[in-house]
Order: C-alpha cells, then sequence, then structure tokens
C-alpha cells in the first residue's frame, strides 16, 4: 500500500499525518483550525486519499505556523507514499466549478519544486482564517511534495469558493497524477529514469 505516516515536532506545532494514497476519502482532521479542518476534510474526499491530521500548534499567537507546518507534513507524506513513484501517470489537470469561481490546477510529479499561484481572493479573512494562508500551505506542501503546482483562478469573487475550489481541484489533480497505470505499473514515467 501507498501510505505514510509523518510526525512533525517543532517549538510551534506538534502534528501527526497518515495518508493513504489509495484510500476512498475518509478523514479525520484535527487542526485548531477550524477553516483549514474543512478544507483538508474537502480534499481527502475529492481526492479519495484517506487522511489523518492533529496538530497542536500555537494558534494563540495566528494559524501562520499550523498552517504552514501542516502543508510541510502534507508534502512529506505524499513525497513518502509516492515511493519511486514507478507507474504512475504523472500528469494532471482539472479546471473546477465552486458556484461562481472556476479554478484551474495542474500538477507534475517532476521532482522539481515549483509553485505558480494566482489566486485573487478578496477578503483577507474568512471567518477567524488569513486568506493570504493559502497560498503558504500550497508552497509549503509543493517544496516538501517535491513536485510541480499550477493553481490558477479563472473567475470568482467569494472568498470561501475560491479557496475551497482550489482545495477541491488539486485533490482531483493529485489523484489523477498519482494513479498507477497498470499498462506501465513498473516503469518510471521519465526518459530519464528517475523522477
Amino acid at each position: 500500500m501507498r501510505t505514510s505516516d509523518i510526525i512533525r515536532k517543532t517549538t510551534e506545532t506538534d502534528i501527526n499525518l497518515t495518508l493513504n494514497l489509495d484510500g476512498s476519502g475518509k478523514s479525520e482532521i484535527n487542526s485548531g483550525c477550524g477553516f483549514l479542518d474543512h478544507m483538508l476534510t474537502l480534499f481527502a474526499k475529492h481526492g479519495r486519499f484517506d487522511l489523518e491530521v492533529s496538530c497542536k500548534g500555537d494558534t494563540d499567537v495566528d494559524f501562520h505556523h499550523t498552517v504552514e507546518d501542516i502543508g510541510i507534513a502534507l508534502g512529506q507524506a505524499f513525497y513518502s507514499a509516492l515511493g519511486d513513484k514507478r507507474g504512475i501517470i504523472r500528469y494532471g489537470s482539472t479546471i473546477l466549478p465552486m458556484d461562481e469561481a472556476l479554478i484551474l490546477s495542474s500538477v507534475d510529479i517532476s521532482g522539481r519544486s515549483y509553485l505558480a499561484y494566482s489566486l485573487e481572493i478578496p477578503c483577507p479573512k474568512v471567518g477567524d482564517f488569513d486568506t493570504e494562508l493559502c497560498e503558504e500551505f500550497w508552497l509549503a506542501f509543493t517544496r516538501t511534495a517535491n513536485l510541480t503546482l499550477h493553481i490558477k483562478q479563472l473567475d470568482g469573487k467569494n472568498s470561501h469558493h475560491i479557496i475551497e475550489g482550489a482545495f477541491k481541484s488539486v485533490a482531483r489533480t493529485l489523484k489523477t497524477a498519482v494513479s498507477v497505470d497498470k499498462n506501465f505499473a513498473d516503469e518510471i514515467p521519465s526518459t530519464k529514469g528517475v523522477l
């Protein structure tokens, strides 16, 4: 099974995260940030990943360390669970509508970390969540998952819908990219022979 368990402890956060790439979308999320819990629950459901996240963070300060460190841990979990990446499709792309919002995401599990982030979120907060942290989450994830990710907003003005659309779109995109192509299950999808 393509699974991973990540423990990340710093002076700012204490995270336990479990990921199953071949799950059914079950999740148990407790980050200390309600909005992030909701986004990670959606991510698991729409990507069909089984995901457990427990985080004790310095949320009395703000949610920055919690959001960034969970992004780091989730990226590490993807990287670890993929192993040598043998047989994966490698690429994925999704255009996802979330009411008036329309989000494009594309991924290349390339071994090269790069984030192209083009979301224009109009409100500085959704509830008590600073919307600028959405970019911080995906930047942390991209760096440690060692992949290329593009997230682009094609339409939309509702901050919640834009962020939710991004999490759902990236989840669907990743599900495609990490899926195993049974016709090429023993091959690394690269002319270099490694990813």
